[in-house]
């Protein structure tokens, strides 16, 4: 396999591009990598090895796909833009063990495509991807969402997001992506990635994130679905208190309220407070209050 010219060449991508009429779409964050040393970062971030099977999401023209199709033990790739896919047949034909799927990753069932598409899907699995850096935020909430374990998640984003992801309560970068990226991850910045390297150069920094499974939390949710919720819920708008974003999503009934104040009480926070200031743990606490308090309903 590595007889074959790389796909991430600048001299390559262009032909490639010339070859099929590729225009990248802004309207998708479309922009191809041309530096295979970073390429080759990314792989050794994930520790690719022959026993893993990995998810990439937003393949391009190939470049990612090809080294990690040649580290890993097979990779499963999803491509929304359909004028990618027959490029993608040709570029990456050497490699038998990659699965291109033309979907979008946020509507992918994405626990059914690794049974269907995985021959061991018992084996090791991460998540390497540069993703489109217009549909970061989704598409991360989406995997982190889906209660599948990965074993690692390894991603290269805009700068600022991936600043995102470690923010301590009180920063202006601490939100509900920091909170549910917490919740189940570590998060580490590997190596920052300079926009030269990349056809056409994007108008912001890149950052490769390295995710691996954090321990568990002293303090356990009774729902997780719920309290994700609630992590949306209490950044809805930034600036409003965390009062009046629970009355905005639960409503003002006198029976709602009651129960909202009984939950802050119970965990002691002033309803005057703002969901900036929480840590993830008095998130899960309040949580588990407004869930015995019936706030949440059946």
């Amino acid at each position: 396999m590595a007889d074959y010219p790389d796909i991430a060449t600048p001299l390559r991508t262009q032909a490639i591009m010339n070859q099929y009429g590729i225009n990248t779409k802004k309207s998708l964050g479309q922009n191809f990598l041309t530096n295979i040393g970073v390429l080759k970062q990314i792989v050794a971030a994930g520790e690719v090895t022959t026993t893993d099977n990995v998810v990439e999401i937003g393949p391009g023209i190939g470049a990612l796909t090809e080294q990690l199709a040649r580290a890993a033990q097979q990779v499963l790739a999803f491509e929304i833009d359909q004028r990618l896919i027959e490029v993608l047949a040709e570029t990456l034909a050497p490699y038998q063990n990659v699965t291109v799927i033309n979907q979008d990753i946020l509507k992918v069932d994405l626990e059914t495509a690794l049974t269907q598409h995985f021959d061991d899907p018992k084996a090791p699995l991460k998540l390497v991807a540069n993703l489109p850096y217009y549909i970061t935020t989704p598409i991360l909430m989406q995997v982190l969402e889906s209660g599948i374990t990965f074993d690692s998640i390894v991603v290269m984003m805009q700068k600022e997001v991936a600043d995102r992801l470690s923010a301590e309560p009180g920063t202006k970068d601490y939100g509900s992506l920091t909170l549910a990226v917490q919740y189940r991850m570590q998060a580490k910045l590997a190596f920052t990635v300079d926009r030269r390297s990349f056809v056409p150069n994007p108008n912001v920094d890149s950052a490769i994130i390295v995710l691996t499974p954090r321990e568990p939390l002293t303090v356990q949710p009774r729902d997780e679905k719920k309290l994700f919720q609630l992590f949306k819920v209490g950044f809805k708008l930034r600036r409003k208190t965390l009062w009046n974003n629970l009355i905005s999503e639960f409503g003002k009934t006198e029976e709602v309220t009651t129960k909202l104040t009984t939950a802050l009480e119970t965990v002691g926070l002033d309803p005057r407070i703002r969901a900036e200031k929480l840590t993830l743990e008095q998130f899960i606490t309040l949580h588990n209050a407004l869930f015995d308090a019936g706030v949440y309903g059946e």
